[in-house]
């Protein structure tokens, strides 16, 4: 399917840490602003949980606060330098400062404050075209970022921009409604030398970054599944598992949670997991997520969110 720019277009790209914008929207960006129409950033964390390159790039083994606030900065100015060589000016940057690593942490103790903050650059933004983390990302943080933005928009009324999701971690799982983005040989060296900019990624980590960025730009509609109906699990966890396993249902009004235990679950007849759980008023998307408290050098979700 085709995506049509012009002039009235008004893009809004969520990027949950420095470098996604380039990696995922870089030619997607240009060609809005060569439609003539404008570009807003939001970025959610400043990137400061990002400790080894952190040691690669200073030479250094332990890392403080003020060591990740520094890292952080300099991740920042590296995002400003990124959109100048995309063509974005300085206004279209809008920094939330939320915690690297934390977005999912932020949601679950923050909802009504970080749903708010995100409302607030989309009301400054006012797009007609959102690009956002895929919910089947495997970062948690990219996830996450799905999660609110889509429940910031449901309270928008500002209108119903079309939604493009972005995936950067891991792989597609649904073909259907997958967008072309046109390229050409001029835009995507422009957008190489935008994540050129992110050197402090580069330095230990350059292969794997103009891997990702090498790939074409796709993107798949995002269309709401509604809140009716039985809230039926993808998942059918192992019961050696189900012992550390919790439930984080999220929608319009907040957030609820359960071990799996405790949860209000049964099987249909099909044997898949239903949760009972009613909405809690007010429209919107619903998800749900499946994890375990667990601390993990592994920071990849395994299960991640749904919606239902």
């Amino acid at each position: 399917m085709a995506l049509s720019l012009n002039a009235s277009t008004r893009l809004l790209v969520v990027a949950p840490h420095p470098d996604d914008e380039s990696i995922a929207t870089g030619e997607l960006i240009q060609q809005v602003k060569q439609s003539g129409g404008e570009v807003c950033i939001a970025l959610l964390t400043n990137g400061d949980n990002n400790p080894w390159p952190q040691r690669w790039v200073e030479r250094r083994l332990r890392i403080g606060p003020e060591e990740r606030r520094r890292w952080g900065r300099r991740r920042r100015s590296e995002v400003s330098n990124a959109l100048q060589r995309l063509g974005v000016g300085p206004d279209a940057l809008r920094v939330l400062d939320w915690p690297d690593m934390g977005v999912t942490s932020r949601l679950r103790d923050a909802w009504g404050a970080s749903v708010a903050a995100l409302g607030d650059v989309v009301d400054a933004c006012r797009p007609s075209l959102v690009a956002l983390p895929a919910l089947g990302d495997c970062h948690p943080d990219h996830s996450a970022a799905h999660v609110l933005t889509r429940l910031a928009l449901s309270r928008w009324s500002g209108g119903e921009p079309e939604l493009l999701a972005y995936l950067v971690h891991g792989q597609e799982r649904h073909a259907l409604s997958r967008v072309k983005l046109d390229s050409s040989v001029e835009l995507h060296a422009l957008k190489m030398a935008a994540l050129a900019c992110h050197g402090s990624q580069m330095a230990l980590s350059g292969k794997r970054m103009r891997r990702l960025a090498d790939r074409a730009e796709r993107y798949q509609w995002v269309r709401s599944q509604g809140a009716s109906g039985p809230l039926v699990l993808p998942w059918q966890p192992s019961a050696v598992l189900i012992p550390g396993l919790h439930l984080m249902l999220v929608d319009s009004q907040g957030v609820r949670r359960w071990p799996w235990r405790q949860a209000p679950l049964e099987r249909d007849g099909e044997g898949r997991y239903v949760l009972h759980a009613q909405a809690q008023g007010g429209a919107g998307p619903r998800f749900v997520k499946l994890h375990m408290n667990l601390p993990s050098p592994w920071i990849y979700d395994r299960w991640g969110w749904s919606e239902v």
